[in-house]
């Protein structure tokens, strides 16, 4: 085994498309976040790039989902995880304006309008499960859809609800130095909630979809929109309070974000990938500028370029995350979570900063 020095983007979706000749195999079901996640990964690297390998990958998985009468496959629109997938056909309705796919996000957009949510609007993570939840991973996952769609359809109140999305999430989870901690519990009815309805502790998985939300938010709606403005705020508070907190040796940010070095404690790459893109993306549309961000962002990817290693067949492995993590009740359960080679997040994760970072 070696490790990988460069072409990180181009390998690692190399790596995806032999493992996965159909998005649909993509772990862990075949209409789900993570495609919504790989996919909109992709279809930047495409824009990038031009590779129509990708291109071709990404339509092959919306034609498969969506019939010519715009009903998608496997969406049922029980929980924001299931509504992220959803990004991916606005992006498919935008290069080709094919009707299935404007009918298919309709779709998506409708079942937002009885989707429950606490007394003060913020989403809940899932319709049934988790009562009175709202997660950080909920944020990301419903505003990937609902802002794409937004800016595709003409439809300026999904931005005013980006922004309330934005700050309640903030007002429920904010702990200190513009980090977020995993969830709220309305009415403290979580095992885990604590004071105000808050769980415990900064997931960086979490805070790295925190992250990645209010990047994209910056990217999608129009600058003149108080959205925008309050994701510029708190994106520039958050990447202030992570420079402190990146650790010296390895450039990556601990699975417990605010206590690196504490017991059992270790570096992520799924959350310091996020954070990497955040980082990077901040920089080129000059959110934020200096050479301490530089050098956060630059020894991010070089951290998570590390955890990158190519395997006896050519294949790139990452190393160094967890898969699929809900709401945990206690440091320890954050920290002996178990890690998994290739976990679904980490890779895409992997992907995003990859593409950011390459773009200079």
């Amino acid at each position: 085994m070696s490790k990988m020095k460069k072409e990180f983007a181009g390998h690692l979706t190399d790596t995806i498309m032999k493992r996965y000749p159909a998005a649909e195999k993509y772990p862990y079901r075949p209409w789900s976040y993570p495609q919504g996640y790989l996919l909109i990964g992709m279809s930047k690297l495409w824009e990038d790039t031009g590779d129509r390998r990708l291109y071709e990958y990404i339509e092959e998985y919306c034609k498969t989902r969506v019939d010519e009468g715009g009903k998608i496959k496997g969406f049922t629109g029980c929980s924001m995880d299931d509504m992220m997938a959803g990004a991916i056909l606005v992006w498919m309705y935008e290069q080709t304006g094919e009707a299935r796919y404007k009918a298919a996000c309709r779709r998506i957009y409708e079942a937002f309008r009885d989707y429950p949510r606490t007394r003060e609007g913020g989403f809940l993570h899932d319709r049934t499960r988790y009562p009175g939840e709202m997660w950080v991973d909920g944020v990301f996952m419903g505003q990937m859809f609902y802002c794409r769609y937004g800016r595709c359809f003409q439809e300026p109140a999904c931005f005013d609800e980006a922004k309330r999305q934005l700050e309640l999430i903030y007002r429920y989870c904010h702990s200190h130095d513009g980090l977020l901690v995993h969830a709220y519990s309305e009415d403290n009815l979580a095992p885990w909630a604590g004071e105000k309805g808050r769980s415990g502790y900064v997931w960086s998985e979490g805070l790295g979809w925190y992250a990645l939300i209010l990047s994209e938010v910056l990217d999608i709606v129009p600058g003149d929109h108080p959205a925008w403005t309050a994701a510029e705020k708190q994106l520039k508070e958050l990447l202030a309070g992570l420079l402190a907190l990146q650790d010296p040796e390895t450039g990556l940010w601990y699975q417990v974000v605010d206590r690196p070095g504490e017991k059992n404690n270790w570096c992520d790459v799924s959350g310091s990938a996020m954070f990497t893109y955040a980082f990077q993306t901040a920089l080129q549309r000059k959110t934020v500028q200096g050479e301490a961000y530089e050098t956060a962002a630059n020894r991010g990817y070089e951290g998570v370029k590390g955890r990158a290693v190519i395997n006896s067949q050519g294949l790139l492995d990452i190393y160094g995350a967890c898969e699929g993590l809900c709401v945990q009740n206690s440091y320890e359960a954050y920290v002996h979570y178990p890690q998994k080679v290739n976990g679904q997040e980490a890779v895409c994760g992997c992907l995003w900063a990859a593409v950011a970072s390459e773009r200079k």
